[in-house]
């Protein structure tokens, strides 16, 4: 596992690939458990929960659906704080099960918003299932029933997650090692 360089920053592999696997597995069974019976909405965040959504896709064993959501709130390594919806929601959402799938909640400022606009579509109930929660970062009160790993406020890289765009291909998770 050597470690990788992205433009000007390094990075080391901070959860192999094995590791996040192994929390795929456990989520997708706990929402297979949960949500039995319900036939719920998949609601993934592009760009960055892609790689989440299709390992999390292949564990779920009740019957469901997936939609997509692009929502931009980072430029480079920072929040902007601002969210940004790109690719709307096509779907009809009146009095259904919505999951939300997403990479990385950080501030939970995206999160929010996103909540906020699903509401006004009047679903059943929203459930919200992240891959990564950075919880010392928190600036808002979320409700995350599904959370992989809880992580450190690093900036990390691979399995969907991005430095201006390039390594969301790596199978493993990298944490910078210098600025």
């Amino acid at each position: 596992m050597n470690p990788i360089r992205i433009k000007d920053k390094q990075f080391a592999v901070s959860i192999p690939e094995a590791d996040i696997l192994k929390e795929v597995d456990r989520v997708a069974a706990e929402i297979n458990r949960d949500l039995a019976g319900k036939n719920p909405l998949f609601l993934s965040v592009l760009n960055g929960s892609f790689m989440f959504t299709a390992d999390l896709m292949k564990r779920i064993a009740i019957p469901c659906e997936v939609s997509f959501v692009k929502l931009a709130s980072y430029q480079g390594v920072t929040s902007t704080g601002k969210v940004k919806e790109v690719i709307g929601i096509n779907e009809d959402l009146t009095d259904r099960t919505i999951v939300i799938v997403e990479d990385i909640v950080d501030t939970g400022q995206t999160m929010q918003r996103l909540l906020e606009t699903l509401g006004t579509r009047r679903p059943r109930e929203i459930h919200i299932a992240t891959l990564l929660l950075k919880p010392d970062k928190l600036k808002v009160d979320l409700d995350i029933e599904y959370v992989a790993m809880r992580i450190p406020n690093d900036f990390i890289v691979g399995y969907g997650l991005d430095y201006d765009g390039l390594g969301r291909n790596y199978k493993d998770i990298y944490t910078v090692v210098n600025d």
